[in-house]
Order: structure tokens, then sequence, then C-alpha cells
């Protein structure tokens, strides 16, 4: 199986104070399934490395390990862009960010459920019926 797998569950891997029992139980199911994502997701990480390096959680060296290692995962990357405006009508009807529209597009088109730790994302998957990735945690 496979699901699409958004930024915040990346987050609980690389920062101590993000990390939870469902971004461990995502981790594992790694270790059998593929996630899909769309490119923003090595934009939204990177950003994230870069604010922890400027606020000192880490140095530039662990932040570039960590993305190499992120790259290293089962994680495909969907080429496809969606239509700017596809993009905005699925953030004002599910008041969600750009950013996460992105993920329920893609989840959608698709028809996968997501990994996700954001609470208005997981309740936007139920809403628009490809659900949330559910883990025995």
């Amino acid at each position: 199986m496979a699901f699409v797998l958004d930024n915040s569950v990346v987050c609980g891997w690389i920062l101590e104070n993000q990390a939870t029992n469902y971004s461990a139980a995502i981790a594992r199911r790694l270790e059998q399934e593929r996630a899909v994502a769309p490119p923003l997701i090595w934009l939204e990480t990177a950003n994230v490395l870069r604010t922890a390096c400027k606020r000192q959680v880490m140095i530039a060296s662990q932040a570039q390990e960590l993305l190499t290692q992120l790259s290293r995962l089962p994680i495909e990357i969907n080429p496809s862009s969606p239509e700017p405006g596809l993009l905005l009508a699925l953030a004002l009807r599910f008041e969600l960010t750009s950013y996460d529209a992105a993920y329920l597009e893609l989840a959608l088109r698709m028809q996968l459920p997501i990994a996700t730790q954001d609470t208005a994302l997981a309740e936007a998957a139920r809403i628009a019926g490809v659900g949330v990735v559910a883990c025995e945690l």
C-alpha cells in the first residue's frame, strides 16, 4: 500500500520536539510501504532545517546530513504540478494553506490516504474522503 507523506511527519523525524509516536510509526511503515509526496516536501524540509540552524538547534553539516539521509528513503516525488486554481479552491474550501492543499490534491488525485500530524490537513483529508494513515501507536 502507498500513502501521501506530509512534511509534518518528516519534521517528527528530524526535530526532537516534533517527534511523536505517530511519526515513529510512519517511519516504520516506510520499511514495507511506499510514500508519495509533492516536490514541495523538500522545500518545506529544507526550510525547517534552515530554521533549526538559525535557532542553533543544529549546525549546517548536521542539516545537510539529515537531508542526505531523507533523500534515501522510499519517498516517491510525484512530478505532476497541480493547477493553481485547484490549489486555491482546495485551500479555501478546507481552510488550508496552499502548501497543505498541495498534499491534499495529490492524495485526491492518487486516491491515497495522507500521513500527517497537521490537524487541519487531517480533517480535510477525512472530509474529502481520502482519510489519514492510521497507525498502531
